[in-house]
């Protein structure tokens, strides 16, 4: 006999009944009370983990699509002016921002690196912005910049896992994966979770910045790509049909049954749900993913091009997302890391080559979702994992600028979805090193997040291994901003 069916019949019935979940006696009971549909809705949902549920509080908003700069920009040259900065600019730097600190690549005694870009502001609030992102102005009345944001990791792969899972080390759940299990989706005939990837390679952190960890891997994030086909191994192999294809699915989808109705595994409901979304997919994904189908005018808003893989393609590609029901997608971008050793990754020719991949589309991304009337309704995120020090680098004497990871200070925008529009949030010090006003922590984040989409942060969880899983962590130091909020 399997080891899982020995397990399940040696369960006591206090065991069975405490961990029963929404079968369980206290959901039978408040389903005779209320009626049926609280039964019906628990049934669905554990034969179809994606089933559309409603948020547990009042939520601002419906869908989140997360622009994920992997590499994490420098924010001195985009949105945090400094002019004190420019004024000390290749002076050594004072030793109170040294001692103590550990950089990973800086040596010795730095100096001081402002930025070699003119800034302007822009909207009713006077956000800065910098010459090289010429598009952003279009949207400064729509956003809120968050220039205060902090984290307590300065090496990529950590930071990205902390900002994105809540945890530093990978087997986390996504933000993605939490959004999907808290609400499931909108469209069974699409995935709860898309990923596109720009930039040329994974982010540092891995696959595992949009996985499932603990949760149900029905949850993890599905990574599709804007050319070629969209799933790989999706397609049917030659010589199979769609018909054959379908009785195929409906043997194993009875055999799957029986295992469940046997042992309840929670991965075996996965397993069946995942065969059939697969099945819909074939037919759906291509059709969405098919931005040929938009007129000019709206190609030529964003800078996309059929047939190519960018940033571009992927924005227009999360707002057709958005726009058929998937709850959340996350859009990577490599290629931020500007420690300036070469000339593509420095600050006066591989920043501005970055900004002219992403400025454009982001912006028509906003006011695209806003003339179709989805910006009320969809959160829309823009940041790194951390952020860059004042200081040039100069790794090994080179001549290149760039900077240096820094966790004390990054900037963040977010509109749409019970943003507050046209604000801008936090303050740094003179040289932009450390946030002094309104600090904003990757667990405030994360906490505000949810908040926005109808989850309170403190409560809502997954036991796993005997915890409380939460995307927040296990304190309660995450607050939601508050002044981010409509």
């Amino acid at each position: 006999m399997d080891i899982r069916q020995l397990h399940a019949r040696a369960l006591t019935r206090r065991e069975f009944l405490a961990n029963s979940g929404r079968l369980s006696l206290g959901a039978v009971a408040l389903g005779s009370i209320f009626g049926q549909n609280l039964y019906a809705t628990s049934a669905e949902a554990l034969i179809n983990p994606l089933t559309a549920k409603p948020p547990p509080n009042p939520a601002k908003a419906k869908a989140v699509i997360y622009m994920a700069m992997s590499g994490a920009p420098p924010q001195q040259d985009l949105f945090d002016y400094k002019p004190k900065l420019n004024e000390y600019n290749m002076k050594e730097c004072p030793e109170e921002y040294l001692k103590g600190q550990t950089f990973p690549f800086i040596k010795g005694k730095p100096k001081l690196l402002g930025s070699p870009f003119q800034f302007k502001q822009y909207g009713q609030s006077g956000t800065w912005v910098s010459e090289i992102l010429p598009h952003f102005p279009k949207i400064a009345d729509d956003v809120a910049v968050v220039r205060s944001m902090n984290t307590n990791q300065f090496n990529h792969a950590p930071a990205e896992l902390f900002l994105y899972t809540g945890n530093m080390l990978a087997g986390a759940a996504s933000m993605g994966a939490w959004a999907t299990y808290g609400l499931g989706t909108l469209n069974q005939d699409l995935p709860g979770f898309v990923v596109l990837l720009s930039g040329g390679t994974d982010p540092t952190g891995g696959k595992s910045t949009w996985g499932s960890g603990f949760l149900p891997s029905v949850y993890q994030g599905v990574q599709c790509r804007a050319s070629g086909e969209p799933i790989l191994f999706s397609r049917d192999p030659s010589g199979m049909t769609r018909d054959t294809r379908r009785n195929s699915l409906d043997l194993l989808k009875t055999l799957n049954e029986q295992e469940q109705a046997a042992i309840g595994d929670p991965e075996t409901a996965t397993r069946i749900a995942q065969y059939e979304l697969a099945y819909r997919m074939q037919i759906s994904v291509p059709e969405v993913m098919d931005i040929a189908k938009e007129k000019p005018e709206v190609l030529a808003m964003y800078g996309a091009k059929p047939g190519e893989a960018s940033f571009a393609n992927n924005c227009l590609l999360a707002r057709r997302l958005i726009e058929k029901g998937v709850r959340f997608v996350q859009l990577f971008d490599w290629g931020w890391d500007m420690h300036g050793i070469g000339g593509t990754d420095d600050l006066l020719h591989g920043l501005p080559t970055k900004c002219r991949e992403i400025d454009q589309a982001s912006a028509a991304l906003v006011q695209d979702l806003k003339q179709r009337g989805l910006l009320d309704s969809t959160l829309v995120i823009w940041g790194g994992e951390f952020g860059r020090t004042p200081m040039n680098e100069a790794r090994d004497g080179s001549t290149f600028l760039g900077r240096d990871h820094h966790p004390h200070a990054f900037t963040s925008w977010m509109a749409g979805g019970g943003v507050k529009p046209g604000i801008v949030l936090g303050e740094t010090d003179e040289l932009g090193y450390y946030a002094v006003q309104d600090k904003v922590t990757v667990r405030d984040f994360q906490a505000t997040m949810l908040h926005l989409l109808g989850f309170d942060p403190y409560a809502f969880h997954y036991k796993y291994q005997g915890l409380n899983q939460r995307l927040i962590g296990p304190t309660n130091e995450g607050k939601i901003v508050k002044k981010l909020l409509v």
